[in-house]
């Protein structure tokens, strides 16, 4: 970053370049102090007077009239001393230690204004550059805007609600960085002397699936888990589970549970392996915020998506009990029911949100093994919206045998449901044209 930043203010004058770390402790360390810094790799221009340097303001100019300002923003409210900023180039430093909310602001200031840019960089401005570790308070929306949302490398465009910039994500590995290899070759084995395999893991390989100290961190294996869509065999048993939510998000997940028979991708899976098949996460495309629609009308869009996708024979599964509750002599589960899609309440009896996540990690080991002997959990890679969310849950500070409620957990809630549940017990289908019949318990 210090040294593009360099080098796009000689090549553009009067370019403002603003860097931020979180606090001001780490701008200075990281970027004013040490062998690499910016007053080493300017010392030489600083004494023919090409730059210099402000040390009571934090900002370094060049001859050209370019500048690269130095900030920090430790505080939520701290943005908007850069409300008025008119930022060419925005570079953030270590990016899950920001907060989404001052990154958005943060972005609002960057544009060109009057600045005229040579023909052939035209394309290259105003442009953000972000650094980052997996971890960290913005861990789960910094993986979900960038090493989510497209395949590594892969440069696409952002909607316009989220900025509209073309958008790349660049994995970095330990080994990616030859200079550090060859000036400090034992720093991989301090590392590994962090004692926690999960964050060495992130750290040494940019592992963004991993929270250190989670639920799943230990066992989650995105190229193990995460399989190629195939069509469902006849005689498996298909059913979904729904968590309820409004202004947070809801999940319906479909799943597949195998009989034991050969799969349509060659492979054999013990009987009871389950697959996530589908998914439909009611957001706004904002983390933990929902889409605020009603009972019914979750209920038709999910019989709109079961016809869309060709689904049949989807039996009825298990559902946030909360949906049963009644009120003004009616219920959600009751306005889903009129409109043909009828569910059975999850189990919620005590212990058994610490039974379900067991039961996840048992199912997640499972797949690990190189033969397969016990079922296991796998999960279609079109099912974004449960790989963004469910293996980065975090445990509970209270209860490490929990995951923190405050956590986007909705999916993980829903797969909960479905691994608590009776195995292929109720004779309930999708008819022709999308609407649910009732059902009995066999």
């Amino acid at each position: 970053m210090r040294v593009a930043a360099i080098a796009w203010c000689v090549a553009v004058p009067g370019l403002q370049v603003y860097l931020f770390r979180r606090t001001y402790p780490d701008l200075m360390k990281n970027h004013m102090e040490g062998p690499t810094a910016f007053p080493v790799l300017l010392a030489e221009w600083v004494k023919q007077k090409f730059c210099r340097i402000n040390y009571t303001e934090n900002f370094i100019q060049f001859w050209n009239g370019a500048k690269i300002f130095l900030c920090h923003c430790q505080y939520e409210k701290d943005v908007y001393k850069y409300q008025g900023a008119e930022m060419h180039v925005l570079l953030i430093d270590e990016l899950t230690h920001f907060s989404d909310t001052q990154y958005r602001f943060l972005r609002g200031r960057v544009r060109l204004g009057g600045l005229k840019l040579p023909p052939d960089l035209q394309w290259q401005f105003p442009r953000i550059v972000c650094g980052a570790n997996p971890g960290g308070v913005g861990h789960n929306w910094v993986k979900m805007t960038w090493v989510d949302a497209a395949a590594p490398l892969a440069i696409h465009r952002a909607a316009k609600k989220e900025g509209g910039m073309l958008r790349q994500y660049i994995p970095a590995k330990l080994d990616d960085n030859p200079t550090l290899k060859e000036n400090d070759p034992e720093y991989g084995d301090r590392l590994e002397g962090l004692g926690n395999p999960e964050l060495v893991r992130a750290m040494k390989e940019g592992d963004w699936d991993i929270v250190s100290g989670g639920m799943f961190d230990d066992l989650w294996r995105r190229d193990r888990h995460c399989i190629k869509p195939f069509r469902i065999p006849a005689s498996w048993y298909v059913d979904c589970t729904f968590d309820w939510g409004s202004s947070k998000p809801f999940a319906v997940l479909w799943w597949a549970e195998s009989d034991g028979t050969q799969a349509p991708n060659g492979k054999h899976y013990p009987a009871g392996t389950l697959f996530l098949i589908h998914e439909w996460y009611g957001w706004n495309g904002r983390p933990n915020e929902g889409l605020k629609l009603t009972a019914k009308e979750i209920a038709r869009g999910l019989i709109e998506k079961e016809i869309e996708w060709g689904l049949a024979d989807v039996h009825p599964g298990q559902a946030d009990s909360s949906i049963f509750d009644v009120e003004n002599g009616t219920s959600y589960a009751d306005d889903m029911a009129a409109e043909g899609v009828w569910w059975l309440p999850a189990d919620k009896s005590p212990g058994s949100r610490r039974q379900g996540w067991g039961q996840i990690r048992k199912y997640l080991k499972a797949a690990l093994q190189p033969r397969l002997e016990e079922p296991g959990l796998f999960v279609f890679d079109h099912c974004t919206q449960w790989i963004r969310t469910v293996p980065v849950l975090p445990r509970s500070e209270r209860d490490t045998d929990d995951v923190d409620t405050h956590a986007e957990d909705h999916a993980g809630d829903a797969t909960r449901y479905r691994i608590l549940a009776p195995r292929g017990g109720y004779d309930a289908d999708i008819v022709v044209g999308g609407t649910r019949r009732p059902f009995q318990p066999v």
